[in-house]
């Protein structure tokens, strides 16, 4: 099974930047749809972008035009920019994994890594 490290959280002033990344292993993540979740104190955890194997994007309505995601498959890492952060994105960040991107943005992904915290203010 693959296993995912988050990374790359921290406490940012708003307008600010973060780029998180997550670094697979046990397997390649080429073969999976990769997605990043969120989930705020009190909240449910919510879809914030998805890749699918192709490099085909989707992303939640509120942060399209500030976050991007990308893939290296040669390195299995995900990442997540983030430009432009607002109070509103701070939250517990999750990597995942899943066969396909179908799920999406429901948090059905079977591999989960253990987050990295985003504090915006």
């Amino acid at each position: 099974h693959v296993q995912l490290v988050e990374s790359g959280g921290g406490s940012v002033q708003v307008g600010g930047s973060l780029r998180l990344s997550c670094v697979a292993s046990g397997d390649t993540i080429g073969r999976y749809c990769m997605g990043w979740f969120r989930q705020a104190p009190g909240k449910e955890r919510e879809g914030v972008a998805c890749i699918d194997a192709n490099g085909g994007t989707r992303y939640v309505d509120s942060v399209k035009g500030r976050f991007t995601i990308s893939r290296d498959n040669a390195k299995d890492t995900l990442n997540l920019q983030m430009n432009s952060l607002k109070p509103e994105d701070t939250a517990t960040y999750y990597c995942a994994a899943e066969f396909a991107c179908s799920t999406w943005p429901s948090p059905g992904y079977g591999f989960w890594g253990r987050g990295t915290q985003v504090t915006v203010s």
